[in-house]
């Protein structure tokens, strides 16, 4: 099932309603944000949100972006193409996004996001177990999911700004949630002292890397061991 991200979030899509609960909040206080090298706005998501007959619309157009991007490729993909495939008209679609890189910028914060509807889990032992099993687990679906494996193949430069400049939504909203776990670990003793904020910048740090630059270190069927070896990373930087 995929997320919508202009659609009200639902608690009962995810496994954990804290997770929702902290999804809707970053997604609220979420400002609509500029495209690199545009100065036009990216994430038209993060605005006033429209009805649930619109949102059926926006998960319509994201759908068909998906398939034309793993089918051609970001770079020639064009606003026209995205509307036929979705069949709409080009000026619903402009009325919405100024920009395939924001239509695309969109389409990134829902799969993202999507990772997160089932990797934590309530039932974990303690704080630390569920948050570490959490980031590992969105890491591993990140790393061979089909759209960061494409734009990786065919557009790296478009993730150079949110690698190098800038957060994007989906980074905010996993930097909020790995605070919230911290904080919960921290409370039931399962995690060390020290500031949420920071540890939760260096997790996201480590995860990062071995996400997108995992398939350079090991070949697909060594990436239980890249998720083995984030795993014991993680423990022993957070273990009280």
């Amino acid at each position: 099932m995929r997320w919508n991200p202009l659609a009200p979030i639902s608690p009962g899509l995810f496994q954990d309603a804290g997770v929702a609960d902290t999804l809707r909040r970053v997604m609220s206080q979420r400002s609509s944000e500029s495209v690199p090298g545009t100065g036009q706005e990216t994430e038209p998501e993060t605005s006033a949100r429209p009805t649930p007959a619109n949102a059926i619309g926006e998960e319509r157009i994201l759908d068909a972006a998906y398939e034309l991007l793993l089918a051609i490729g970001m770079r020639r993909m064009t606003m026209a193409d995205i509307a036929r495939h979705a069949e709409v008209s080009r000026a619903t679609l402009y009325r919405r996004w100024p920009n395939v890189q924001a239509v695309v910028a969109a389409l990134m914060t829902r799969e993202w996001t999507t990772a997160l509807m089932s990797a934590f889990q309530p039932d974990a032992v303690d704080g630390r177990a569920r948050l570490i099993e959490g980031v590992v687990e969105v890491v591993a679906q990140t790393r061979v999911h089909p759209l960061m494996r494409k734009i990786i193949e065919l557009d790296p430069e478009f993730l150079t700004p949110y690698l190098l400049e800038r957060r994007g939504s989906s980074t905010v909203a996993h930097l909020a949630l790995v605070e919230e776990g911290l904080k919960a670990g921290q409370a039931d003793g399962s995690i060390r002292d020290g500031d949420p904020v920071w540890l939760a910048r260096q997790i996201i740090l480590v995860s990062l890397a071995s996400a997108v630059s995992g398939p350079v270190m090991a070949s697909p069927d060594e990436y239980p061991k890249l998720d083995e070896e984030l795993r014991a990373m993680l423990t022993r930087y957070l273990t009280p």
